[in-house]
């Protein structure tokens, strides 16, 4: 598979507290690492997006009364899971992992900022249509073909690729530069979206 300039590889929240001994651990997180500092070598254009949360952020458990993490709750956006306390504004949690390599990224996508809503998608945050600016970046560099990989796989990797096949981009996700949480079979229902919305899945031997 031959990368072009209207390319972009998009490295999903590859940061500390999403690795092994992190506040949310991916089991196998930081094994995501070692492929994706391969890839981007081949890139002219990556972006990477940082989980960003203020600790009092409406996804933790630990900020709603008697509940745990990965309960769900209803909010106005819709049906929320609660997770631990992860990826702290400012925290080493929600620093990139030490181990990845990428010299001077073309950006760097902050998101789940705001207090009251979750944000997974790097397009949109989770009441999907508060835009995190990103597709408007793409359009403006004329970028058309997203890959994505990072963590995690049914969640924040499986949103960002849904919002930019459903904004008419075509999209490839490297699935081997994945890793995922697995709720619920959460793992299974992404390849069921990912076939149904024509997403190309491929090893990341196939970008070499």
């Amino acid at each position: 598979m031959k990368i072009s300039g209207q390319d972009v590889l998009l490295a999903i929240d590859v940061q500390n507290d999403f690795c092994t001994g992190g506040a949310l651990a991916v089991p196998g997180g930081e094994k995501v690492v070692p492929a994706i500092n391969r890839i981007a070598q081949g890139f002219a254009n990556v972006v990477l997006t940082q989980d960003w949360h203020p600790r009092d952020h409406v996804s933790f458990a630990a900020n709603h009364a008697a509940r745990q993490p990965f309960e769900t709750v209803e909010l106005d956006y819709g049906t929320q899971v609660l997770w631990p306390t992860h990826c702290v504004q400012g925290s080493a949690g929600a620093e990139f992992h030490r181990d990845l390599d990428i010299v001077g990224p073309s950006l760097v996508v902050r998101k789940g900022f705001r207090r009251g809503i979750d944000s997974y998608s790097a397009f949109y945050e989770n009441d999907r249509k508060t835009p995190t600016g990103l597709l408007g970046y793409l359009r403006e560099r004329e970028l058309k073909t997203v890959f994505v990989a990072g963590l995690a796989l049914d969640f924040c990797v499986r949103y960002s690729a849904e919002d930019a096949r459903k904004a008419g981009l075509e999209v490839v996700v490297i699935e081997d530069a994945c890793r995922g949480i697995d709720l619920d079979g959460s793992v299974a229902a992404t390849h069921r979206s990912f076939k149904a919305l024509g997403i190309a899945v491929v090893g990341f031997e196939a970008l070499l």
